[in-house]
């Protein structure tokens, strides 16, 4: 496990804890209010493994978190997890992590002895990194957008409104398992077609692949953009049918609910123009109605930092709004003579 301290904090910051758990990796962080981490470590996801060696790996990075001089100063902890999650009941199915079907992931952390007295807070890893990129990222300003996380799957956060929109069951905006091909391969999800099928940097390396796209050495997505820049035509094609699937559902989000932005980070994103040209060609062309034409992608502005930050953003609202809440149930009556 790596750990590092990065920052000291002015005495007077908020300070909150985060997780941010995905398939390949667990990271923790110590956050202020302005989204700066001041403590920052990672490990990587037993993902085969069984639910309580998975349970054991989050523990270790509370743990190592824990440690920390600051922790007496952290309010809450916020979590970002792979999906689908289920608000109403503090759970994670996340796809690539099997072991974990309805596990009760904020009741299993709320139990570790150092989180005593402190909320936990959950959300999607997406729509963690929406209400990131949206406070202090590439979609801040804006009431309505859109933010994607394009990497070995593919999710999305919304903001409506000026909010973070969670849903129902905290899954709104699941962009990656909307369907942008009637007649597509099966997906994992038990639809067709869907967007993560074709978008994802996993999907992308597959296309390229069968194309006759030939890697120097590691077959994944950050190869093939390495090959398109260099002018390779399988790699080209598989960037630009990515970027269609990509245009068509923010266009059909768009269309929806009237977003103006659409903010996209990832693994994915980081083949910069390889992957945003062809995205922003083909958005014009979807996005064709005239209230649409505004439309645009852009590129995430906080990184692979970005979970981390949306959960302790997203947790000290939840702790500050209990707190108000507190303050207002135990305020003296007045009364008059």
């Amino acid at each position: 496990m790596s750990s590092q301290q990065l920052v000291v904090p002015a005495p007077d910051d908020v300070l909150i804890a985060a997780l941010d758990i995905g398939g390949t990796k667990i990271a923790g962080a110590l956050v202020t209010a302005a989204g700066t981490l001041v403590h920052h470590l990672r490990r990587a996801t037993p993902a085969q493994e069984s639910a309580g060696t998975l349970l054991d790996a989050v523990y270790q990075v509370v743990n190592a978190l824990a440690a920390a001089p600051l922790w007496e100063d952290v309010r809450a902890l916020g979590i970002g997890s792979a999906g689908p999650v289920d608000l109403a009941h503090g759970s994670v199915s996340p796809v690539n992590i099997p072991a974990w079907r309805d596990f009760p992931l904020v009741e299993s952390v709320s139990a570790h002895p150092a989180l005593a007295h402190r909320p936990v807070v959950l959300a999607g890893d997406a729509v963690a990194m929406a209400a990131a990129e949206h406070r202090h990222g590439a979609a801040r300003g804006h009431e309505d957008a859109l933010c994607l996380v394009v990497s070995t799957g593919v999710g999305a956060g919304l903001i409506l409104d000026g909010q973070v929109r969670h849903g129902l069951t905290g899954n709104a905006g699941h962009l990656g398992h909307i369907s942008v091909d009637f007649d597509g391969e099966p997906c994992p999800c038990g639809a067709s077609g869907c967007l993560e099928g074709i978008a994802s940097g996993t999907a992308i390396t597959r296309h390229a692949l069968s194309l006759g796209w030939r890697p120097p050495a590691t077959a994944d997505a950050s190869a093939v953009a390495t090959a398109a820049r260099a002018g390779d035509t399988a790699a080209v094609a598989a960037f630009d049918r990515a970027a269609r699937a990509l245009a068509a559902g923010i266009a059909a989000t768009a269309a929806l609910v009237e977003i103006d932005i659409a903010v996209v980070g990832g693994g994915v994103a980081q083949a910069g123009d390889v992957l945003f040209s062809p995205l922003n060609h083909h958005l014009r062309r979807y996005a064709a109605m005239p209230f649409l034409h505004h439309l645009r992608a852009v590129p995430a502005a906080l990184g692979p930092d970005s979970g981390l930050v949306g959960a302790a953003a997203l947790a000290e609202a939840a702790a500050s709004g209990a707190t108000r809440n507190h303050r207002q149930a135990v305020r003296p009556a007045v009364t008059r003579s």
